[in-house]
C-alpha cells in the first residue's frame, strides 16, 4: 500500500467508509484502505529532508511572477470564476542576517507572500515588510532587535562603556510582524504577538505605518487571531497589568469603518478582563474562542516570567524564550465572560495540563458553550522543540526530537451556563458528546475533554472553518495543516460531528495552513475551495498554490511558480 501511495500525486481518504480516492492524470482509482491508525503506520517518511528548503532565506521580488496554471478537468475544467481577489501570507523569509544566524522558528524577518486571481490566471509576488527590525538589521549588518529565540547583543564596534550602558536601556520590543494579516476598518495589518501592528498595502506590499497599541489601551501585546464580526468589529486579548498592579488579561475591541473616516484602532476599548492566576506570571496566550454572546479564554500552564522579562534581559541579555516557564502544578483554567455588556462570569472550571495555540471554532448550544482546540497534551511549552536547529535536522533526528514533545489532540471542551450544585455528577446533557463537566467540592468544576482526532506525532493544527457562515455556530466541518513530527506534510478535513477524515498529501511536498474560501452560490457549509501554499523541493517549478474542492480534498488546479517559498504561517483571502 505504502508504494502504491508513492505513485500517486493526491489522495483523500475517508476513515469511515475506509476508501481512498486516487486522482492521477485524470485517472481516478477506488482501493480499499485500511483503518485510519494503520494509515498512520504508512505515513510518508522524509528522507531526503527536502522540508529543510522551507526554511532557508528567499529573496524579495522586484515584480509579480507568472505561474503555470494545471486544472483537474473533473472538477470544472479551470480556476473558479468566484476566486477573483488574492491570496495573503505571513511568514519569515530572512533567517540570518550576514554571518548572524536566527534561532528560532519564529525570528526570521517578516516577509509577506500574495497570489493574485484574475481571469483564470494567478501571478505571485512577495516583499519584506520594512520593519525597524528589519531594516536596522539591514543597514547595520547584524541582528539589532532581539527576536522570539534570538538575542540581540549590543554593536561590537561600540566601545566597551557604550556596549555596557546599552544593556540598561530596558526592553526594545520587536516590530517583526511575520505571524498574520488581518483587516481592521479598511486598512490591512500585519501582526504578530507584540504591541505593534504594521500597516501594509495589499496590492503593492508596501509598509505603510507602524501603529503601537500601548497608545490606545492598557495592553502588552496583542494576539495575531483576532474575531471578526460581520460589520468588521474586531475583538482581540493580551496581557495587561490590572487592578491591584497584578497581571490580567483585556479583551479589545476596535470598532467597523467610522462614518468620519477616522482610524477604528484610535477608537479601541477594553470591553472585559479576565484574572491571571499568578500575580507576575501570565499565560502564553496565541487565540481566544468567542461564540455569539460569550468570549471563551483558556489560561494554560505555560507562562511568562514578566520578572526575568524585564530585568534580567536588560542586565545580562536574554530572549523571549529564556522567559518562559511550565507551572506544573496549575493544570488548565478555562474562564468565560459575557460579551455585550462584557462581564467576567466568576466561576472556576479547571482541566488537566495542555498546550494551546489555536482555537478551532466555539458555540452555544442548550444552556453550553462547546468549544474545539487544537490542544497539546501536557504542561511544556511545545515551541522547545521550534529551534531551527532541530526543524532543519535530518529526518531520523527530526523524528527522534518529536517522540519527546507534547502529543497532539484535536479536543472539544463544553461549559455549563446554568450550574447545579450537585457535586460528582457530569452537569453536561447535550446528547452528541462525550465531555464531561464535574464539580468538586471546593467549588471546582472540572472539565474532561472529548477527543476528536488523535494520532501517534500527527499533528492536526492552524485550523480553519467557513468562518464567514458558522464563526461562533455549531458547525459540522474543520480544515487543518497535518504535521508529521512538525514538518507539515499533509491537508485534513475533519467532521466534528462523526469524526470522519480527509487528508491530501503527496510525497515531499510541505503545503502550509488552508484557507477556506466560501462558494458565493454554495449552500453546504464546505461549499468552496481550500488555498494553501504547497513547497515541493526538487521539482522543476519548487513551489505552487494548490487549490482543493472543500467537499473531498480532492485536486482543483495548481498554480506553479518558478522559485521557492518559504514557510508562512497565517493569512487571508482578500476578495
Amino acid at each position: 500500500m505504502v508504494k502504491l501511495l508513492k505513485n500517486f500525486k493526491a489522495y483523500t481518504l475517508n476513515a469511515k467508509t475506509e476508501t481512498c480516492n486516487f486522482f492521477r492524470n485524470k485517472v481516478a482509482i477506488k482501493l480499499q484502505c485500511l483503518l485510519w491508525s494503520s494509515l498512520f503506520d504508512n505515513r510518508f517518511e522524509h528522507p531526503a529532508g527536502g522540508y529543510k528548503k522551507i526554511f532557508e532565506t528567499c529573496e524579495e521580488l522586484a515584480e509579480p511572477l507568472p505561474s503555470t496554471v494545471t486544472v483537474n478537468d473533473c472538477f470544472t475544467g479551470r480556476i473558479p470564476s468566484f476566486l477573483k481577489g488574492s491570496l495573503l501570507r505571513l511568514g519569515p523569509g530572512l533567517f540570518e542576517v550576514g554571518e548572524e544566524p536566527f534561532y528560532h522558528l519564529f525570528d526570521g524577518q517578516a516577509i509577506i507572500h500574495k497570489f493574485d486571481f484574475k481571469n483564470g490566471q494567478v501571478t505571485y509576488f512577495r516583499k519584506y515588510l520594512r520593519t525597524d527590525a528589519y531594516v536596522r538589521a539591514i543597514t547595520e549588518k547584524r541582528i539589532v532587535i532581539t527576536e522570539f529565540g534570538t538575542c540581540a547583543y549590543p554593536d561590537p564596534c561600540k566601545n566597551i562603556f557604550s556596549r555596557f550602558f546599552s544593556y540598561f536601556k530596558g526592553v526594545e520590543v520587536t516590530d517583526n510582524c511575520l505571524v498574520n494579516v488581518y483587516p481592521v476598518g479598511e486598512d490591512f495589518y500585519a501582526v504578530t504577538e507584540t504591541n505593534y501592528l504594521t500597516k501594509v498595502n495589499p496590492d503593492t506590499l508596501e509598509t505603510l505605518k507602524k501603529v503601537d497599541m500601548c497608545n490606545y489601551v492598557n495592553i502588552n501585546g496583542v494576539t495575531a487571531h483576532p474575531h471578526i464580526e460581520k460589520d468588521g468589529t474586531v475583538y482581540n486579548i493580551g496581557n495587561c497589568m490590572g487592578k491591584g498592579a497584578a497581571l490580567a488579561y483585556n479583551i479589545v475591541k476596535i470598532p467597523p469603518t467610522q462614518k468620519d473616516k477616522t482610524d477604528p484602532i484610535e477608537r479601541s476599548k477594553v470591553v472585559v478582563q479576565f484574572p491571571s492566576a499568578e500575580r507576575f506570571k501570565p499565560s502564553y496566550v496565541h487565540s481566544f474562542g468567542m461564540t455569539e454572546n460569550y468570549f471563551v479564554f483558556v489560561e494554560t500552564p505555560v507562562k511568562i516570567n514578566l520578572l526575568k522579562f524585564l530585568s534580567s534581559w536588560s542586565i545580562r541579555g536574554s530572549n523571549y524564550m529564556d522567559c518562559f516557564e511550565s507551572n506544573e502544578s496549575q493544570g488548565t483554567l478555562f474562564h468565560i465572560a459575557k460579551k455585550d455588556p462584557g462581564e467576567y462570569i466568576d466561576i472556576k472550571f479547571k482541566g488537566a495540563a495542555i498546550g494551546l495555540f489555536h482555537h478551532i471554532n466555539a458555540y452555544e448550544d442548550q444552556g453550553y458553550i462547546v468549544f474545539d482546540l487544537c490542544a497539546w497534551k501536557g504542561f511544556e511549552f511545545v515551541y522547545n522543540y521550534l529551534w531551527l536547529a532541530n526543524l532543519r535536522a535530518n529526518w531520523d533526528e527530526v523524528k527522534k526530537a518529536a517522540m519527546m514533545a507534547p502529543q497532539p489532540e484535536v479536543r472539544r471542551y463544553v461549559i455549563p451556563l446554568d450550574i447545579h450544585k450537585e457535586q460528582g455528577k457530569n452537569l453536561i446533557s447535550l446528547p452528541y458528546t462525550t465531555a464531561t463537566a464535574v464539580m468538586h467540592a471546593d467549588g471546582t468544576i472540572w472539565l474532561e475533554p472529548e477527543v476528536l482526532f488523535s494520532g501517534p506525532r500527527q499533528g492536526a493544527d492552524f485550523p480553519q472553518i467557513n468562518y464567514k457562515m458558522i464563526g461562533g455556530k455549531n458547525y459540522t466541518y474543520a480544515y487543518a495543516l497535518g504535521l508529521n513530527h512538525f514538518i507539515p506534510d499533509r491537508i485534513c478535513k475533519l467532521n466534528v460531528r462523526t469524526k470522519e477524515t480527509w487528508v491530501w498529501q503527496e510525497p515531499d511536498s510541505y503545503p502550509s495552513e488552508p484557507l477556506f474560501v466560501q462558494n458565493p452560490e454554495g449552500v453546504d457549509e464546505d461549499d468552496g475551495v481550500l488555498l494553501t501554499i504547497v513547497a515541493a523541493p526538487g521539482s522543476q517549478r519548487p513551489a505552487y498554490l494548490l487549490i482543493l474542492n472543500a467537499k473531498d480534498l480532492s485536486e482543483v488546479a495548481r498554480a506553479e511558480v518558478e522559485c521557492d517559498i518559504p514557510v508562512t504561517f497565517h493569512g487571508m483571502y482578500k476578495p
